[in-house]
């Protein structure tokens, strides 16, 4: 993180990135000093609630403006190279029409007070990934139908009365959340809760969107647990109610991790989960900047044809499992698969998961098309590109991403 100082000497001259945590209250005109360089600016955990005309910043690609103060969304006009931008946590009610350059493909307004969007919005038709948890929304405008190139959209904890049909035939939607709205029955399981001072807590192992997640010895089991603990009652996902209903319901299945208790206090919520020992490791990394929608892998990464067959039988099953019960994972991707070195997987993280009537299979085959994207990411790390096996699943992959949304296969329909 640069400094406000460096930045008014003068000595970021030439940064292509920019990122300035001070407790901004107005936008630091010396910023367009950096104007034939700048490409991704990050003025987060402000105290901003305006901005200028910034299109200045003729080769600005990203502007992140998480956690500040705007209650309605600045025009960024003129702001032609600009691809992602980031209002996550302000307090916006008010996104006015045509004020959003046509090639923005990743779009963040995670936790604001907006009741609607404009009809400007199915303008955007390079549009990938549209963050709306948390908002305020009563419905989706019917322009959206034209965003064909969407492929993640989340707008949970929102005020829907209903799902729109069209969003359900848009032919490139793969991962899609929509908990906590009207339209979707509340769903309750029980499962036992225990105290959170039974729990000998112990080293974090990772950190999600939604919460962070420890090892931990429970009493009450006599075994070592994950402790599964959540960030706030709202996540970048929804709720962390939704969540834990989701996991709970989820079921015992080979391929996804055991649910064994839930802490639900004043202060703390959180869910035990069976303890994965580190021989596991996730199969890919969340995806980045450049790849918007796709995971990414490390460099040098290969995959076996035959692990990738145990790998797409395995997740097609724990997949099937989840939609008999009139459940939607939502962010079914590699970064939230664990696998060992003898190709045993599980499917984890449930933050984006959804219910919906089981017999409205369009839900399903919104899933599938993200199964496909996960054939095709694995695919491309095989080393041999032939080979009846690999033909199998090509015409698998192809399948399921098939653009005509009815044509695609059922989780229970496909053949390895």
């Amino acid at each position: 993180m640069q400094t406000l100082a460096q930045l008014h000497a003068g000595e970021l001259k030439g940064a292509k990135r920019l990122v300035l945590s001070e407790d901004l209250t107005s936008f630091p005109e010396e910023i367009f000093d950096l104007a034939e360089t700048l490409e991704i600016l990050d003025l987060s955990n402000n105290s901003l609630c305006e901005l200028p005309d910034l299109s200045r910043l003729t080769n600005l690609r990203i502007a992140f403006f998480f956690y500040n103060r705007f209650v309605a969304l600045p025009s960024f006009r003129g702001c032609e190279n600009l691809t992602m931008l980031g209002f996550k946590g302000n307090q916006i009610e008010t996104f006015d029409e045509d004020i959003l350059p046509l090639g923005i493909n990743w779009l963040i307004l995670t936790d604001n007070r907006l009741k609607s969007l404009p009809r400007s919005i199915g303008k955007l038709t390079k549009l990938q990934k549209c963050a709306l948890a948390g908002n305020r929304l009563e419905a989706l405008p019917e322009e959206m139908a034209a965003c064909r190139n969407l492929e993640l959209l989340r707008f949970s904890a929102n005020r829907l009365e209903s799902i729109p049909s069209w969003l359900l035939k848009l032919p490139k939607l793969s991962w899609l959340a929509f908990s906590g709205n009207p339209c979707i029955k509340e769903q309750k399981f029980p499962l036992q809760a225990i105290a959170y001072e039974t729990l000998e807590v112990k080293e974090k192992l990772g950190s999600g969107a939604s919460g962070d997640i420890f090892r931990a010895y429970s009493a009450t089991h006599d075994e070592e647990v994950a402790l599964k603990l959540f960030k706030g009652a709202i996540t970048s996902d929804g709720y962390a109610h939704d969540e834990m209903n989701a996991c709970m319901s989820a079921g015992e299945h080979p391929n996804l991790i055991k649910v064994l208790a839930k802490i639900e206090e004043d202060e703390r919520l959180g869910l035990l989960l069976e303890y994965i020992p580190d021989i596991y490791r996730n199969l890919g990394l969340p995806p980045d900047f450049e790849t918007c929608t796709r995971d990414t892998f490390k460099e040098g990464s290969t995959l076996e044809i035959e692990s990738i067959l145990e790998i797409a039988k395995a997740i097609a099953s724990a997949a099937e499992h989840l939609h008999e019960r009139g459940l939607m994972h939502g962010d079914l991707y590699a970064h939230n698969i664990l696998i060992n070195e003898e190709d045993h997987c599980y499917l984890g993280d449930f933050g984006a998961a959804s219910f919906y009537e089981a017999h409205e299979k369009e839900f399903e085959k919104i899933e599938v098309r993200a199964f496909g994207c996960l054939l095709e990411d694995m695919l491309s790390l095989c080393p041999t590109k032939e080979g009846d096996i690999y033909e199998r699943l090509e015409q698998l992959r192809e399948r399921c991403m098939n653009e005509k949304v009815e044509e695609r296969p059922l989780f229970s329909e496909m053949m390895f």
